[in-house]
């Protein structure tokens, strides 16, 4: 089976992980310029001052896109290179940059599908309260204004956020990430709501400065829950526990989810949280569900469930021997299948898969080339999962696969690789792996390919 007409095969980036060039033509600091300055905040004491080098090498790297076959191609905007303060003064030159970038991809038949923010907020507005200000819903859409305004003529597809639950809840609840924070609850619930009015605002930004229709989305983290067996009492003790909040963490998905779709957030964890939850007004909830055209998500894994003696969730341990990534992620296809035909059950947009793929330990050959046999079976396994949900009536638009090429992996620095374009970080060199010759397949057979095995 195809998949449908229209479907949209990319590849995403993101702008601090491969862009470099932190200091050229009047970029401002980001948080995490500064995070990966600070002494064993990121592994081996490596720093995004270089990166891939994108900035600098967009034409080679869009060229290897149209090599590949990409349909699209999400990446995301500095914020601080287009404004250097977080708002106000607007740096030309990095606005040109992206234009530039926009333009090259349409020249090649790439759609662009950038994101506004995938973690490098401006170090200008850090300090004046960042996420937790009560004026940071109003930075972020002034932020979206201009680039609506530089960018809509070109651009039709937007999302606002990336990964909401990670850098709310490594950056501002764990201290793991930029900008290194160990917020009370009360503290990052008021940060993650003001993340979430931004997005809304952002919305409302681009739909009315928009110089041609547009279609949003926001990419969080799909926390998934994969039945242990298709019994009726594993799968929905598995619907149960992927929409339940029952921790005081951010590893979930109704509290970063049911504001934006539902309008409100989910009362068990209204209740779980008591006190510490954030005031907020209806108007607030109402700008936060701006309607959206995309269900987007992250899928990686998930976590395998069964129906427990009473009835309820109850987490299966990984049995010895089990698939893992470099990252030491489970590898769980069925994720692919379950997650997002829980999600399509729940909110009832079309599905794009935002980010999906698998870290791993690659090198050049002796022949020059890159085998990287696992990150193949891995997508093959992930994809024809998809497409299971799909032909079982999930309406899904997209698949981006992470990473178009090897880059920055935020404090795990250049440990390990995702890209299925091979970077070597000190000379520069880009090399197609096998999986992206295997990936330009699927493209170019939309999908049909998925049942052969690779030879």
């Amino acid at each position: 089976m195809s998949f449908k007409e229209g479907f949209i095969w990319g590849a995403a980036t993101s702008s601090h992980q491969i862009e470099g060039a932190v200091r050229e033509d009047g970029k401002g600091l980001s948080i995490w310029d500064v995070f990966n300055q600070k002494p064993g905040a990121v592994a081996n004491g490596h720093t995004g001052d270089v990166d891939c080098d994108h900035y600098h090498r967009y034409k080679e790297d869009v060229a290897l896109m149209k090599q590949i076959g990409l349909k699209a191609y999400r990446f995301s905007v500095n914020w601080p290179r287009i404004l250097p303060d977080g708002i106000g003064r607007i740096n030309p030159k990095g606005i040109d940059f992206y234009k530039r970038l926009v333009d090259e991809l349409l020249k090649n038949d790439i759609l662009p599908f950038p994101t506004l923010f995938h973690w490098d907020y401006p170090y200008e507005l850090y300090k004046k309260g960042g996420w937790l200000s009560d004026d940071s819903s109003d930075w972020f859409s002034e932020y979206a204004g201009v680039l609506a305004d530089a960018l809509s003529d070109r651009v039709k597809n937007w999302l606002t956020l990336n990964e909401t639950q990670s850098f709310v809840g490594r950056g501002h609840l764990q201290g793991l990430d930029a900008p290194g924070l160990k917020y009370s609850d009360r503290e990052w619930l008021q940060v993650n709501h003001n993340v979430l009015l931004s997005h809304g605002k952002a919305v409302q930004a681009i739909r009315s400065r928009s110089k041609s229709p547009v279609k949003i989305g926001y990419a969080p983290v799909g926390v998934v829950s994969i039945p242990e067996t298709e019994t009726p009492a594993d799968i929905e003790a598995a619907r149960q526990q992927m929409f339940s909040v029952t921790v005081k963490n951010c590893e979930n998905n109704t509290w970063f989810m049911d504001p934006i779709f539902f309008g409100k957030y989910p009362e068990d964890g209204v209740q779980l949280f008591g006190d510490a939850m954030p005031k907020y007004t209806d108007e607030d909830m109402r700008i936060i569900s701006e309607p959206l055209d995309y269900f987007c998500v992250n899928i990686y894994n998930g976590q395998t469930i069964r129906a427990g003696k009473d009835g309820k969730p109850e987490k299966c341990i990984l049995p010895p021997g089990s698939w893992v990534t470099n990252y030491n992620w489970a590898v769980t296809p069925p994720a692919m299948y379950w997650g997002p035909k829980f999600l399509y059950e729940r909110y009832k947009k079309p599905i794009v898969i935002t980010e999906n793929g698998m870290s791993n330990l690659d090198w050049k050959s002796l022949d020059g080339r890159v085998r990287d046999p696992q990150r193949v079976n891995f997508l093959q396994r992930y994809l024809l999962n998809f497409q299971r949900a799909i032909e079982e009536g999930v309406d899904a638009a997209g698949y981006f696969q992470w990473s178009f090429m090897d880059n920055y992996e935020w404090s795990d620095g250049f440990s390990t690789r995702f890209g299925l374009v091979y970077t070597d970080f000190r000379t520069q060199e880009r090399i197609l792996k096998d999986s992206a010759y295997w990936y330009g397949n699927v493209i170019k057979t939309n999908g049909r390919s998925l049942s052969e095995m690779p030879k």
